[in-house]
């Protein structure tokens, strides 16, 4: 995947396998494929970033949040482990928390494990900021001891809430 240009679009029931695959590529407690359609069709903001390839997309990330009474939790984002490291993270967030907001949210909320420095860089760059720690949160690999989780918040209150038509 070289030059990679990529695209957002709203996440579709058959995107779930792939997202289930490229979540289970980042997170040892990774979610399936019926806990991704769970989601859907519950009505959670779900975006996929696409790539090009020869023979129309592929889905190389994707993030889901709820929203609930003005309120937005990031429940996670993840990355294909090719397109890691390339630049593509800041702007599947940006536009993620764009049409969080247009989906009533006016603060969005995460949780990331203390040590994650390539995430904690991301979310602080988009104004991210940290209002708590909750202590061993995270299990530790085997034999080590758990993780620290940190709480963050960022406010989309100043993001236009009106939703644009392609």
């Amino acid at each position: 995947m070289g030059g990679l240009a990529t695209a957002m679009r709203p996440a579709e029931m058959s995107d779930s396998w792939r997202m289930a695959e490229i979540h289970a590529s980042g997170f040892t407690h990774a979610w399936d494929r019926f806990e991704m359609e769970r989601m859907l069709l519950d009505g959670h903001v779900a975006d996929v970033q696409v790539s090009q390839a020869l023979i129309g997309e592929v889905v190389t990330g994707f993030a889901i949040s709820r929203v609930v009474a003005g309120e937005a939790e990031l429940l996670t984002i993840a990355l294909d482990p090719e397109t890691r490291g390339r630049g593509l993270a800041k702007p599947l967030l940006a536009q993620h928390a764009q049409n969080v907001r247009r989906a009533g949210g006016e603060v969005l909320f995460l949780e990331v494990a203390e040590d994650n420095e390539p995430a904690l860089a991301l979310y602080r760059g988009l104004g991210f900021r940290e209002l708590g720690r909750r202590k061993a949160y995270y299990p530790g690999e085997p034999g080590s001891k758990r993780r620290d989780a940190l709480t963050m918040q960022a406010d989309l209150s100043g993001l236009d809430p009106t939703p644009r038509y392609r």
